[in-house]
């Protein structure tokens, strides 16, 4: 996708504020000088069993990349595939969980477009709004910052665990609520403190999108395997095998880029690739405030910081 993105003509619009240049979370397009529109696409393949559940996981999934970017979401359109024959009544209860999690995000559904295909996928294209100068994006990241994150990893090898009919209910529950967690009150939290850029970690795993960070910020981002937080049953699940061939996927995509000592269990290394979905917000901001932001939100934790370029834009220790 790098390959083909780079080949796509570009023409010059001095109201694109952020497009696709930087691999970051959404785009943003200025309107006037107060206000700027912020926007983005996702939408996936059921994760877990409840068609409730799945509509809701998505539409907290697309919500993400707004909050990511640091603005508030006002408006969606819902993407559906639906099998012609499917069950009715299961459709409706995808739109149910997707719509009642927009409610509570305060995002107005406007409308959106389905088409008959076999394989179930939904989601959501969202707009938001932001104040042009307090965008947060992708490529701000300053040698010297903490990095912050704010969910546990986990959720692509226990989905997978699922599939396989050898996930504990109790990880599954676990997950679930993760997923179902908006990124909203810790966008809310790191738009107090002197924030300089953020991701939200979803399909590209944590290093992935670390990566993306790094390159769109000319810096290196340490990251300390031992201080990542892991989702009860994700390392048992690793170990065991529960690989999803996202995770494969973001190894190959993300791991020329990644500096890594020998002796990390590959358990732990699995899952710093793994395929989030819904996942927490990446955060680089001053040294001085992370502390407090951590005070300030729940389940917030410090995971590495932020060096001048080195050999390799990610370096795990």
């Amino acid at each position: 996708m790098d390959r083909v993105l780079a080949s796509l003509p570009r023409w010059a619009d001095e109201n694109v504020l952020i497009g696709f240049d930087t691999a970051d979370d959404a785009g943003v397009y200025l309107l006037t000088p107060e206000t700027a529109l912020v926007q983005t696409v996702d939408f996936f393949t059921p994760i877990v069993d409840d068609p409730y559940t799945f509509g809701a996981i998505a539409a907290a999934n697309a919500l993400s990349d707004v909050y990511a970017m640091g603005g508030r979401p006002f408006s969606a359109l819902s993407i559906v595939a639906y099998p012609a024959k499917g069950d009715v009544e299961d459709l409706e209860r995808i739109l149910k969980g997707g719509a009642e999690k927009m409610h509570e995000a305060g995002c107005s559904i406007l409308g959106g477009h389905s088409v008959a295909d076999d394989e179930i996928k939904f989601g959501y294209a969202v707009t938001g709004a932001i104040h042009p100068g307090c965008i947060i994006a992708n490529a701000g990241a300053r040698a010297g910052d903490a990095l912050v994150f704010t969910k546990r990893l986990g959720t692509g090898v226990i989905s997978t665990a699922l599939k396989r009919g050898a996930a504990l209910q109790e990880h599954v529950e676990g997950a679930t609520a993760s997923m179902l967690l908006l990124n909203r009150r810790a966008c809310e939290e790191m738009l107090r403190w002197e924030t300089h850029a953020c991701t939200d970690v979803t399909g590209f795993g944590l290093l992935g999108h670390a990566r993306e960070m790094a390159l769109a910020s000319g810096v290196t981002l340490e990251i300390d395997a031992a201080a990542v937080r892991f989702l009860p049953g994700a390392l048992e699940y690793a170990r065991a095998g529960a690989i999803p061939g996202g995770l494969l996927n973001n190894r190959e995509f993300a791991g020329g880029c990644v500096a890594a000592p020998p002796g990390i269990p590959r358990e732990v290394e699995d899952l710093l690739y793994d395929p989030q979905t819904s996942g927490g917000l990446l955060i680089a901001m001053a040294e001085s405030d992370a502390a407090g932001f951590e005070r300030s939100l729940e389940g917030a934790y410090r995971i590495g910081r932020v060096l001048p370029r080195g050999e390799k834009p990610i370096c795990v220790i």
